[in-house]
């Protein structure tokens, strides 16, 4: 079978075409740019999700029957748009699922977020996939999360030839990875917004990349949680990293992110007051127990092989 990777050539994607190909697959890496470590086994075909004119064709020629579908923007440049962003995130997985359509695709696997059920206080703990996907309007990564999965619920009734996949992953580490995330444990403090514990729950990327493939070949269709067990909360991630906490009321902090931005010294706004405090905590029984896959590592252990290979 041919596998179909979108974003194939960025970290996670890169993890999923070595694992795919283990797995004995055909695999097309789709991208803007060529791995950094080009794979020989593997066919590099240049794509751009906000330009998809001739995918459906370049589906046909390659007799893809799965495609995976990683391409977003996690971690969006000081200078990206709100606009772009959405181009990609959300008009681009439109545009793979109609060329999924127009060529006869069997199955679409799509990386979606626990991001998707946005960051609430009155979020149940922990979050199972019949919870509501509320996403945040005031932040464009979880909204845009909803979207698509709102998107995908309506392609699920109109076209149910066209098996879905949907993984709601947390926060992924790995030996390279670099983000906002990471970003928040690299000053010589950490900071807790008052009153919150933030829980962090952690998958490794091997876990991520093993549940991809399983997700592409042999696993069943539906919506799931993908997460190691358990939730982290921010003053043991610190205690873990040998640093101590600095503790902020929520008011302070989103004041402090308004007159930062305008200042153009951060992207960040206020609205990341709520990512910061109300952690989407996932529960991966249904992963489990439905899909037949168990990370090998839970969210503490995850956190701790982090720090082991930084």
């Amino acid at each position: 079978m041919t596998v179909l990777v979108t974003g194939g050539s960025g970290f996670l994607g890169s993890h999923v075409v070595a694992g795919l190909l283990a797995a004995g697959q055909r695999v097309v890496v789709g991208d803007v740019r060529e791995p950094h470590h080009p794979v020989p086994a593997a066919h590099f075909e240049r794509l751009d999700v906000t330009q998809p004119a001739g995918l459906a064709a370049m589906l046909r020629r390659h007799d893809v029957r799965t495609v995976v579908h990683l391409a977003s923007i996690v971690n969006p440049g000081a200078t990206m748009t709100e606009q772009q962003e959405f181009s990609v995130d959300v008009e681009g997985t439109r545009a793979v699922v109609e060329a999924c359509l127009e060529a006869g695709v069997r199955r679409v696997v799509v990386s979606s977020s626990g991001a998707a059920y946005g960051y609430h206080a009155d979020n149940p703990v922990p979050l199972v996939e019949t919870d509501a996907l509320r996403g945040n309007d005031e932040f464009s990564y979880a909204r845009h999360k909803r979207l698509v999965e709102e998107y995908l619920a309506t392609v699920r009734v109109t076209h149910p030839e066209l098996e879905q996949v949907v993984l709601r992953i947390g926060t992924i580490l790995g030996p390279t990875v670099r983000n906002q995330i990471t970003a928040l444990w690299d000053g010589p403090v950490v900071l807790r917004i008052a009153g919150s514990e933030s829980p962090f729950v952690f998958v490794w990327v091997d876990d991520v990349a093993s549940a991809m493939v399983r997700a592409a070949t042999d696993g069943p269709a539906g919506v799931f949680n993908l997460a190691g067990e358990g939730s982290v909360p921010v003053r043991e991630i610190a205690a873990m990293l040998g640093k101590r906490t600095l503790t902020v009321p929520a008011w302070m902090l989103a004041l402090g992110l308004t007159i930062a931005r305008a200042l153009r010294l951060t992207p960040h706004g206020p609205e990341r007051v709520g990512f910061l405090r109300h952690r989407p905590v996932l529960d991966a029984t249904a992963l489990r127990e439905k899909f037949g896959y168990t990370p090998e590592l839970s969210s503490q252990e995850v956190f701790e092989r982090y720090l082991a290979t930084r």
